[in-house]
């Protein structure tokens, strides 16, 4: 009889941490498909930011084309950059791409102020501050999605999860760290 009982308990045990267990790999799995979701929305707010601004650049560089049409070369390294930003499909591109496009927009904005009926014009400052608006969307997207992978990142590397959870398919994520993290402390001005 009482070594029937201790069959029971041992077996009531067993079932008892399998069922902790699967309760632990559900919860698991389910967060990290949640911070993937999260992780993956953040990056497409960052793209639909990036989209925005590459679509206000042509009219920047044709507004300010208007009065310093010599000025070919910036105009050129904007456009470059311009289509290296749309082009770029992950964090790591991304980065390089933001850099390139930062000292572009310097340059636009160092010839602009040699023009002061150009920094008079209202389509040059509607489209300067609608630049201005999208960089700071920018930066924001950027730091919800460098959140959203410093959680992800987190999970994946705490034990116990990092015996198992690469096996679900599940990998580390890059953030998207810009190189020269003074180009975009603040968003591209025209000082008046």
């Amino acid at each position: 009889m009482i070594a029937r009982m201790e069959i029971v308990i041992v077996i009531g045990v067993i079932v008892l941490l399998a069922i902790i267990a699967g309760v632990y790999l559900w919860a698991t799995y389910n967060g990290l498909v949640t911070l993937n979701v999260r992780v993956d929305e953040a990056w497409s707010d960052i793209t639909v930011q990036l989209k925005r601004r590459a679509d206000l650049l042509p009219n920047l560089i044709e507004t300010v084309k208007g009065y310093a049409a010599h000025e070919k070369g910036v105009f050129e390294a904007v456009t470059k950059a311009r289509a290296e930003s749309i082009s770029a499909s992950t964090p790591g591109e991304a980065s390089v791409a933001e850099n390139h496009v930062q000292s572009a927009l310097k340059s636009v904005f160092a010839v602009a102020e040699a023009y002061p009926q150009l920094q008079a014009s209202q389509n040059y400052l509607q489209l300067q501050g609608e630049l201005v608006d999208t960089e700071d969307k920018i930066q924001a997207s950027r730091r919800f999605y460098n959140g959203g992978v410093r959680e992800l990142n987190t999970k994946i590397k705490t034990f116990p999860n990092t015996l198992f959870v690469r096996n679900l398919g599940f990998t580390e994520r890059e953030f998207f760290e810009v190189a020269d993290a003074a180009s975009i402390a603040e968003p591209p001005r025209v000082q008046f």
